[in-house]
């Protein structure tokens, strides 16, 4: 490793992960917004690597954590955006420790055929001009439910965010229409593909997978991207809103910095070793390239270690 902070990083994980593992077949859950880095990239080249087989499921991370926790279904490894799915694998008993593997920042993305793309190319994230032009009636904007995907729940951070950035007090509400708004939520797997076909003006994304997808998107500063671990106590952690949960209870959520954790599970169906070798093989340098390649940043924030 070139990075000294990723050398520091890996040092820290070796006290809760046993990273010279070596394993071939690996089943790995991740949040529905590395689709593309895991299944054409990192998956192949480590089976290949192995001569084994590798088996991906993605989806929201909330969703996707709650079916592993409830034994719904099994991985050996689980990537989480943000500590807050780890959590729940970390209260059911099935993970100890959690590793930052990558990170990302929020952007709004838009669709480069649409009737709107040239006010969103000449919309600035430093001022309110984005926030005007997704308000604009008529305006088609997707995102993701806030219940089941981090990312649902990061655009309506963002955007409360950029309402004290900006000084535009209420535009939030009228961009989102209510926070839980089912005219706008759609499943994490196929937003982009929404927007790719026209189906969406804009689209609450991260930067990596909005530049997997090769798509144009509005840049917002570090204040409100949720990127920057720095600005959690000044900024991010000012915003927070409810929802109601599957069981019709309001919960409380919280803004934290956009970064992208790995677990193993206990209940590994190929069993530790296969896990320890797949988050081995995302912080070498071959996969630290392939998450650059696909628009990822490196790893920020601490270890999740409870032993």
């Amino acid at each position: 490793m070139q990075n000294r902070a990723l050398i520091g990083l890996i040092i820290a994980a070796g006290t809760c992960f046993n990273l010279n593992a070596n394993a071939s077949d690996i089943r790995v859950t991740y949040a529905g917004s590395m689709g593309k880095v895991m299944d054409r990239a990192l998956g192949p080249a480590f089976a290949d690597r192995q001569k084994g087989n590798y088996q991906g499921q993605g989806q929201g991370a909330y969703g996707m954590a709650r079916l592993l926790a409830s034994r719904k279904i099994t991985a050996d490894v689980f990537v989480s955006i943000t500590p807050g799915p780890i959590q729940i694998l970390k209260d059911a008993g099935l993970i100890d420790s959690a590793i930052p593997v990558a990170s990302t920042s929020m952007v709004v993305a838009y669709s480069p055929k649409g009737k709107y793309a040239q006010q969103f190319a000449q919309a600035k994230g430093s001022d309110a001009s984005w926030l005007k032009v997704l308000a604009t009636p008529g305006v088609r904007f997707g995102r993701t439910d806030p219940v089941n995907d981090p990312k649902g729940q990061n655009i309506i951070f963002t955007l409360l965010l950029a309402e004290k950035y900006a000084g535009q007090p209420g535009i939030a509400d009228k961009i989102l229409g209510g926070y839980q708004n089912p005219a706008q939520t759609h499943l994490e797997g196929g937003l982009l593909t929404r927007l790719e076909s026209g189906q969406v003006d804009a689209a609450a994304g991260y930067e990596s997978e909005v530049i997997s997808a090769h798509l144009p998107y509005v840049t917002l500063p570090d204040e409100i991207n949720l990127s920057n671990p720095a600005m959690k106590e000044k900024w991010y952690d000012t915003a927070s809103f409810s929802v109601k949960d599957g069981a019709g209870k309001d919960k409380v959520l919280r803004a934290q910095p956009l970064v992208y954790y790995a677990a193993v599970l206990k209940n590994a169906p190929h069993g530790a070793e296969a896990g320890n070798a797949f988050i081995h093989f995302m912080l070498s340098d071959a996969g630290q390239k392939m998450f650059r390649q696909y628009g990822y940043a490196a790893p920020k924030g601490d270890v999740i270690c409870s032993q």
